[in-house]
């Protein structure tokens, strides 16, 4: 989102100073040249000055004297400022002009402005000069010679255009460093604008993705920004507040429910095997069913306040040593997998591929996590491999490093879950419709994934090749956590 409102900032001041440049670049442009065609104008209003008694009385001494000077000050002028400059009659021919070769000024450049000069204008509106223009481009100006109302004579000045463009491009240049430093300065400004609008968006993103894992002590901490940003972050923190007690009091409630219902529970199926010792001979189906839906509905209410212990358990993570943990489940599990005719095999840390339990030393290999709620979810995990798996087939357990993590993967030989299904694993009380013979509450997973969230962990399942399904249970590596500094986040509180 920064990367977004700084783009639009930076579009908008970009928008914003080619609407100021363009105009003053421009305006930087007419205003050099405005000064140079002002100065030749002056320069060409004192030669027609002087032109006027030689060319109005020839034949007069003070005219042949201001021939002379009129001749002086055009060599003068060209030599000094590198500059053409002449006069000529009614035809476009030189009557005095410099440099010598100049011999006509109704051709070229200068044709327009000498027609404009004979009709009495003096040509004050040349063509814009650029500096991308060609430097033998001219600044013509012509100034008509009069002698008793009538235009006698033209004088004209070509002006090269060298200086004033460079001196234009000068002036673009300051103007285009200017700006760049204008848009150095925005956007600083703007980063710290960004920064300052979006520290509590960021901060309450990281507080919902932390309730989201099931951190719901997490709050928005109080924090700069926009006042509409620090209400929203006040009124998320009452919403989170809200909803951790409405869990809490659901969790409550399912826990002292599951423990209210156990003793009516206990009492019934006493009192059911108390009627069945009295019950006369051929009822015995009847009973075996009561019998084993009493079970089910007493495992159910064990699973549920399994589940509500596991959602209300406090973060008591400490380094536990995976492959010693892993050992001791399987080894725990082994006899029913004997029993039930599956191969239970466990791959230690750092073993060869296929390391039978019994043949094998683990390796260390630390996790953070509360050991008993890291075995309680293990054997969650187990349970079902086992329950799903045919006899004959093999479920294959592996603990290992993967980056910062350690992960324990449990792979069934089961008939596995499909796209949808696999989307769906995991939540409380669904049960794959294939599966619905299969002994269960639908609650082992869901209090499995409960266990391994409250302490940074996670739980994932991935379809195995070619049946079967594999569910990963995953921690923060030890050595990671203690290495790495407590997380101090900007604006949060947990």
């Amino acid at each position: 989102m920064r990367t977004r409102l700084l783009g639009i900032l930076l579009v908008l001041l970009a928008c914003v100073l080619a609407a100021l440049g363009v105009p003053l670049a421009t305006s930087e442009a007419q205003r050099e040249q405005q000064r140079v065609v002002v100065d030749r104008i002056d320069d060409a209003a004192r030669f027609a000055a002087l032109a006027q008694n030689p060319i109005g009385q020839p034949d007069t001494s003070a005219a042949v004297e201001q021939q002379l000077t009129l001749d002086a000050e055009l060599r003068r002028y060209h030599d000094v400022y590198g500059t053409s400059a002449g006069v000529f009659d009614l035809n476009g021919r030189a009557l005095h002009a410099y440099p010598s070769d100049w011999t006509s000024a109704a051709t070229g450049p200068s044709a327009e402005p000498f027609r404009e000069a004979l009709d009495g204008r003096r040509s004050h509106d040349p063509a814009q000069v650029w500096p991308w223009d060609d430097g033998n481009a001219r600044l013509v100006i012509a100034s008509p010679v009069v002698w008793d109302g009538d235009v006698v004579a033209v004088v004209v000045i070509e002006s090269p255009t060298d200086a004033m463009r460079a001196h234009v491009l000068s002036g673009w240049l300051w103007l285009i460093g200017g700006e760049a430093l204008a848009v150095l300065f925005a956007i600083g400004a703007a980063m710290a604008l960004t920064r300052w609008v979006l520290r509590p968006v960021h901060d309450l993103d990281k507080v919902t993705h932390d309730i989201a894992t099931g951190r719901l002590a997490s709050r928005v901490a109080p924090a700069g920004g926009p006042p509409e940003l620090r209400r929203l972050a006040h009124a998320f923190n009452e919403m989170a507040e809200n909803v951790e007690q409405v869990l809490d009091q659901q969790r409550a409630f399912v826990a002292d429910a599951s423990h209210q219902l156990r003793n009516p529970l206990s009492a019934l199926m006493l009192r059911v095997e108390v009627l069945g010792m009295e019950l006369p001979d051929g009822h015995d189906e009847e009973l075996a069913g009561v019998r084993v839906e009493g079970r089910r509905l007493a495992q159910v209410l064990d699973d549920l306040l399994g589940l509500a212990r596991a959602e209300n358990a406090g973060s008591a993570a400490s380094a536990v040593d995976v492959g010693g943990l892993v050992a001791d489940r399987v080894a725990g599990w082994g006899a029913l997998a004997q029993e039930r005719g599956v191969r239970l095999e466990w791959t230690p840390p750092d073993a060869s591929p296929a390391a039978m339990i019994a043949m094998t030393t683990p390796t260390a290999l630390t996790a953070l996590a509360e050991p008993v709620g890291l075995g309680s979810a293990l054997d969650a995990v187990l349970d079902n491999a086992l329950k799903f798996t045919p006899a004959g087939g093999a479920v294959l357990v592996e603990a290992l490093r993967v980056g910062e993590e350690v992960a324990i993967r449990v792979s069934d030989g089961g008939p596995g879950l499909d796209e949808e299904e696999l989307a769906r694993v995991g939540d409380r009380f669904w049960r794959s419709p294939r599966h619905q013979n299969v002994d269960g509450s639908g609650l082992g997973l869901s209090i499995a994934r409960a266990l391994l969230t409250a302490n940074g962990g996670s739980l994932g399942f991935d379809p195995r090749d070619p049946v079967g399904l594999t569910v990963t249970l995953t921690l923060p590596a030890a050595d990671v956590a203690e290495t790495q500094p407590s997380p101090q986040r900007s604006g949060v509180l947990d």
